[in-house]
């Protein structure tokens, strides 16, 4: 099974363990860290069911919703079994829950789990604390926590093997930015993605008002990758952004996508949708936005819909957050999933 966790942080959870899953109804022991009570009923009211739909078998679909424009268009695939004996299977693609994304002000902190904090010592912090209230000449900086989460397959909904790409199969922590040192400088972050270069221009970031308007309707344009629609510029892959009064939900998922973008460019996130995904997912070094898609789940979750990268949050985001324990943020990733099933 394939993990990128870091080590270090595996420690630290071990210590967490025996507290944190004791009791996860009680408030957070941090009172500036909220408990977004992730481990309780809340898993299945808060979850948007519906939009795991349409679900695609042999290019049939079962259900409405939206449908990458990537995702394959074959109905019968052929792949090779351990062996290298090519089957003959059909294809199936559907959403799924593969990633949770947690948008916080105080580093450590994780409203994922219970309100707790990874570390009460600063000594190896290299990002600093994130802020969430400026005037309007200053900047925002949050610290985000990156989990998997296969949702389906920890509640025996699905089925793993081809169809899951990347093998997580239970609830792991996959990254953190406070042990990240480019996610607190513009300058550190360039040179992990110098392409930003090309799109720190006037004509690219014109184009994004074209991603803005695609996005609108849920499909956001794969080929502006240096784009999140309406919610800002992809570039530079930092926690930095031009701020508004408060946590705004535009900012939390600009950042949450920015994350997931950077750990493609790093060749550590998988292209799970369009025929060369049949047989398993690809590492791809620029984000496929039409792949993914957002819920909120906390403070205030989406029950019925969820959003495409970069959608305007004048369809979503209206109510969505509130002052104190409602600005830290976590966002559910739906990841369309191609596959090949015998």
């Amino acid at each position: 099974m394939k993990r990128f966790v870091f080590p270090w942080v595996l420690g630290g959870l071990i210590t967490l363990a025996t507290p944190l899953y004791a009791d996860t109804t009680t408030n957070s022991v941090d009172p500036l860290c909220s408990d977004a009570e992730l481990w309780s009923g809340k898993l299945i009211t808060d979850i948007c069911w519906s939009c795991l739909f349409p679900i695609r078998a042999a290019g049939a679909s079962l259900g409405g919703g939206n449908v990458p424009s990537i995702a394959t268009d074959e109905k019968f695939c052929f792949c090779t079994d351990p062996m290298g004996i090519p089957e003959l299977g059909m294809t199936m693609g559907l959403w799924n829950p593969a990633r949770l994304i947690e948008i916080v002000r105080n580093p450590w902190c994780s409203p994922a789990l219970g309100g707790h904090k990874f570390s009460a010592s600063n000594v190896r912090l290299i990002a600093t604390t994130g802020k969430a209230d400026f005037d309007a000449s200053e900047m925002s900086f949050f610290n985000y926590h990156y989990f998997a989460f296969p949702l389906t397959i920890m509640l025996d909904l699905f089925w793993d093997g081809r169809c899951n790409s990347d093998g997580y199969r239970d609830f792991d922590l996959l990254y953190v930015s406070e042990l990240d040192p480019t996610w607190n400088s513009d300058l550190l972050a360039f040179f992990t993605s110098p392409e930003t270069a090309l799109f720190a221009n006037p004509v690219a970031i014109s184009a994004c008002v074209a991603d803005a308007a695609a996005a609108a309707t849920g499909n956001p344009l794969d080929a502006l990758f240096w784009c999140a629609g309406a919610w800002g510029h992809m570039y530079p892959l930092s926690g930095i952004s031009p701020t508004s009064y408060g946590t705004d939900p535009r900012i939390t998922s600009l950042l949450a996508t920015r994350a997931t973008a950077s750990l493609h460019r790093r060749g550590l996130a998988w292209k799970t949708s369009g025929n060369d995904a049949l047989c398993g997912g690809t590492i791809y070094p620029f984000i496929p936005k039409s792949q993914y898609r957002l819920s909120m789940f906390y403070p205030v979750a989406e029950t019925d819909s969820n959003h495409a990268i970069g959608e305007t949050t004048f369809k979503w985001g209206a109510g969505r957050t509130y002052p104190g324990p409602g600005e830290d943020h976590l966002y559910l990733l739906w990841r369309w999933q191609d596959c090949c099933l015998f």
